[in-house]
This record gives C-alpha cells, structure tokens and sequence, in this order.
C-alpha cells in the first residue's frame, strides 16, 4: 500500500466537510507533460543537432559516414537515455498529480518522491487563463492575490513557467481543458459574488452604525 492508497478521497488529504462540493477532478495527461513541461522533443532536437554536427564535421575532414555514425554513438545514446530518464519522469509526475475543484478551494496533490498537498482558497483568486491546444486539452493558471505565498519551485512543474518571484499554480495538461475553463468561470463567478454581498453588507452595517451614533449625539470613530 502506498500513501496515496491511504486517503480518505482521492487526491484530499480528507473528507470534505459540510458545504463542500467536489465539482472536478482530474489529472495530467503524461505525454502531453512530458512535452510541455519536460520538452522531450526539444532535448530530441538538441542531440539530433549535435549528432549531425559532428557526422558532419568528421565526413568533411575526410572520415568515412559509417565511421562517423560510430564515433557519435555515444551522443546518440545519452540522447536516448536522457529522453527515456524525462518520459520517466514526466509518467511518474502524472501518475501522482490529481487536480480536485470544489466550490471552496483548488486541491493539488502531486510530488514524486516527497507527496504535496496544497490548498487554494477562491478567496485568494484573483484571475484564471486558459491556454488551450489543438487536441482539447489545456493549462490552466490561477493567478492569486499577493498574501498567498507560494513557492516556484515548491509546486513545480504545477507552476506558470517563469514565475520565479512568485508561484501561480498552474493545471497542466488537463484534458476537456474548455470544461474545466467553465467550471473554474462558475465557481469564481459565485465566489465574487459572495465577496461582494460580503462588503455591501459590511457597509450597510457600518451605516447603520453611524447612524446609531449620530441619533445618540456621538461622532464615530475608526479603531
């Protein structure tokens, strides 16, 4: 049994209290991973360069092509090994990563070696983009407020590339990427909403406040 064989719910680390509703769950596709995270072909493209380069070089200054195929072998096995050593990795990184929509909070489980957990509130969204391909699939990046801090290279590859300074969490490679994209519309759609009936009735309250005070011949005040 492994850890994960332990959870109460897939991907959450328990079960949902009352109120909460799993809307979507779902997880990367590991060769579309292996691709737009690990960049299996570009690495491919770096050997194959480098392997032509000097069959190249070595045909020119006189070696026969079979000679040279020979003396880049070895290139051509490290490129073999390093693109089956990122395949592995982008399989495994797939095979442990679940990505749990509720209408409270995005969940991310993932982590090969040392299993993560993290949490993000709606609260703390502020916008959601949706980078779609041709095959239906998608990332999808959360851009959160500046209170929550979250590491890069904590929740990587599930991070937007580039954002070192701060981690916007990032749902890689999801299939039905469009669904998703509604699910996420409606849940902070309804999340917006709730923050703003929240503030209007803050300030409907504190009217009411002033207007006690005025009736009572008191000037209010802001602690």
């Amino acid at each position: 049994m492994n850890e994960h064989e332990m959870e109460p719910v897939k991907g959450l680390p328990e079960t949902l209290p009352d109120g909460e509703e799993l809307l979507w769950q779902g997880e990367p596709d590991w060769k579309h991973l292996a691709i737009r995270a690990f960049h299996i072909r570009k690495v491919a493209i770096y050997f194959l360069l480098l392997m032509t380069f000097v069959i190249s070089t070595m045909v020119y200054q006189g070696s026969g092509i079979l000679e040279a195929v020979i003396a880049s072998s070895w290139q051509i096995a490290l490129g073999v090994i390093a693109i089956g050593l990122l395949t592995l990795l982008a399989w495994l990184y797939s095979r442990t990563t679940v990505y749990s929509i509720t209408n409270k909070r995005l969940v991310m489980r993932f982590g090969v070696a040392i299993p993560m957990i993290i949490n993000v509130p709606w609260s703390k969204v502020q916008s959601a983009g949706i980078h779609r391909y041709k095959d239906n699939s998608g990332d999808i990046v959360l851009t959160t407020d500046p209170t929550a801090k979250i590491s890069y290279w904590a929740i990587w590859p599930n991070a937007r590339p580039w954002s070192w300074q701060r981690g916007e969490p990032m749902l890689r490679s999801v299939p039905d990427a469009n669904r998703v994209g509604e699910i996420l519309t409606e849940v902070l759609a309804t999340e917006n909403l709730i923050i703003a009936s929240q503030i209007q009735q803050a300030d409907l309250t504190m009217t009411e406040a002033t207007r006690g005070a005025a009736g009572n011949g008191m000037t209010p005040t802001m602690a």
